[in-house]
């Protein structure tokens, strides 16, 4: 099996991690240990826990991490949204992360089920 860091769902993942700490430059000082701390730590989770799963050496576990992963995609997904409701960011800012968040959710949907499908064949 190759290192994490040779999986399409990390460097996305870590690519998300960039844009999501850029956004949250621009949210108010008052949600620095609200919505900023959330967003930032939902989006660090989205590689390590591929990281983490895919180190573990057991298709179990890794589908478990990128499960993991993926909730925390959809809760990136959802933060960014409410920081538009609330009018925090502008629905056009978001818009690209949101797009990389749909695309690395995809990727990760993928690889689960590529785990998936060996499994049922070993």
């Amino acid at each position: 099996m190759k290192s994490y860091r040779d999986l399409v769902a990390w460097q996305k993942g870590m690519e998300l991690v960039g844009m999501v700490y850029h956004l949250t430059r621009g949210l108010p000082k008052e949600e620095q240990f609200g919505l900023t701390s959330q967003l930032r730590r939902a989006a660090v989770s989205v590689p390590s826990n591929i990281a983490e799963g895919q180190s573990r050496f057991s298709k179990p576990e890794f589908s478990r991490f990128l499960m993991m992963a993926r909730g925390s995609i959809s809760e990136i997904e959802t933060q960014l949204l409410i920081c538009v409701q609330l009018a925090y960011l502008q629905s056009e800012s978001i818009t690209p992360a949101l797009e990389l968040a749909t695309e690395c959710g995809k990727i990760v949907n993928g690889l689960r089920e590529s785990l998936k499908a060996d499994a049922a064949h070993n």
